[in-house]
């Protein structure tokens, strides 16, 4: 969409995001569950697309009505191939509808109920932001941020969103398995005893490789988010934006409670070419907790090497394979195994997010969604600096990966981090 179409609807956009606000803060959709709920998607890539499915397939009473992405071509094709799936016949989105540019969340956000935000992870931040002052419900993707301004920043626009009756849903889908849900169930009843020790492992041959070269855009800022995955400031390094996912797991098994300081290593091995940005390929984070536990983290991308996606949980009665939902006694015999079926985590955490907006009953996962992200940020942080860090150094670090401006002009690339020589910010 052109910027003289946006600015075109500026008005409109103001005047229909108001009467939503209000609507929703009267309770609307809580006392009349068929009232047709406006879902807009900020993000159009694979996660985005897949976002927008799982929303209209968790309620009947749901229409696609707007689309927002930095680059205009990404909006038609993600809209064909929405239009294909099976929820093809409510995705309703005309010319007027679909923004783009960086300013592309706020008209979204004026003309929907709900956001779905999937954008590369640096801009949940302000994106989260606009849609709770806008007073709408949001699904945020996971990581939340990629550094601790935005860290802080997320968690006052979910306390913002509390006290609004707004839902927060996180996409850290592994808390909406069921089979994950009953195995941290036992973790927390004591069916292992008190925890001692954790280790998570994220190592794979990694993610797609750099997909447009530089000479096909007409900037450096054009390059570096067509390929956002290899550059700190966009994902948060894997560490940050893949790896989180086991982190999450590992405060899950803590309730949340965060560590006192983590230490760390990690490189760039395999991915040494230029086209790999400023992100390392492998990193070995020790995370300590106040009562002596320490959480073993390491995650790597190297391609022709044996893989390993684990999580496991030692304790004073037993242990738990967390990925295979078994627990097993300190002589290894299987005590418990989860023998149930699990309904896809993509959509349950959806199927929840429309039914406490129906039933004016609000999900806020702020909190956790917050801290797994800050644990991917710290241990790369550690990592990147050389340095043991504790959480209160984090949460209150200044270092802000925000571009000196959002346009598509020139960026300076910030040089690959390099262990006791990067200072801690």
């Amino acid at each position: 969409m052109t910027t003289s179409r946006r600015d075109a609807l500026k008005t409109t956009a103001a005047t229909v995001g108001g009467a939503v606000a209000a609507s929703l803060n009267s309770g609307l959709f809580a006392a009349q569950g068929t009232e047709t709920l406006k879902v807009g998607l900020v993000g159009c890539g694979g996660r985005g697309g897949g976002a927008a499915v799982n929303a209209l397939s968790a309620d009947p009473h749901t229409r696609l009505v707007a689309l927002g992405d930095a680059f205009g071509n990404r909006l038609e094709s993600k809209l064909t191939a929405l239009k294909k799936s099976g929820v093809g016949d409510r995705v309703d989105v005309v010319p007027e509808m679909r923004f783009s540019g960086f300013d592309n969340f706020k008209h979204v956000a004026d003309n929907v109920d709900v956001v779905l935000l999937a954008t590369p992870p640096h801009f949940r931040p302000q994106h989260l932001r606009y849609a709770v002052e806008a007073g709408k419900h949001v699904f945020v993707e996971k990581p939340v941020a990629v550094d601790a301004p935005g860290i802080r920043s997320v968690l006052q626009s979910c306390e913002m969103a509390a006290k609004k009756n707004l839902s927060i849903v996180s996409g850290l889908c592994w808390r909406y398995h069921r089979g994950m849900r009953e195995t941290f169930a036992r973790v927390h009843d004591g069916t292992i005893g008190e925890i001692t020790a954790m280790q998570c492992s994220y190592n794979s041959g990694g993610v797609w490789d750099p997909r447009v070269t530089r000479d096909k855009c007409k900037s450096e800022m054009e390059y570096q988010m067509r390929n956002w995955y290899y550059y700190t400031w966009l994902s948060g390094d894997f560490n940050v934006e893949q790896h989180v996912h086991s982190l999450d797991k590992m405060g899950w098994a803590m309730q949340d409670k965060p560590p006192i300081h983590a230490s760390g290593s990690g490189g760039r091995q395999q991915r040494t070419e230029a086209k790999y940005g400023n992100i390392f390929d492998h990193f070995n984070i020790v995370y300590e907790y106040e009562n002596g536990v320490k959480a073993f983290a390491r995650c790597r991308h190297f391609r022709g090497c044996a893989n390993d996606v684990t999580d496991h949980i030692f304790g004073t009665k037993g242990r738990v394979d967390v990925m295979r939902h078994r627990i097993y006694d300190m002589a290894g015999k299987e005590v418990w195994r989860f023998k149930g079926r699990s309904k896809s985590m993509y959509q349950v955490e959806h199927d929840e997010f429309f039914a406490s907006i129906r039933s004016g009953k609000p999900i806020n996962n702020g909190d956790y969604m917050s801290k797994s992200s800050m644990l991917g940020i710290m241990g790369r942080t550690t990592a990147y600096t050389g340095k043991q860090l504790s959480w209160d150094q984090m949460m209150n670090s200044k270092l802000s990966l925000k571009p000196p401006k959002y346009d598509f002009g020139e960026l300076k690339m910030r040089p690959v981090a390099i262990p006791g020589v990067t200072p801690f910010v």
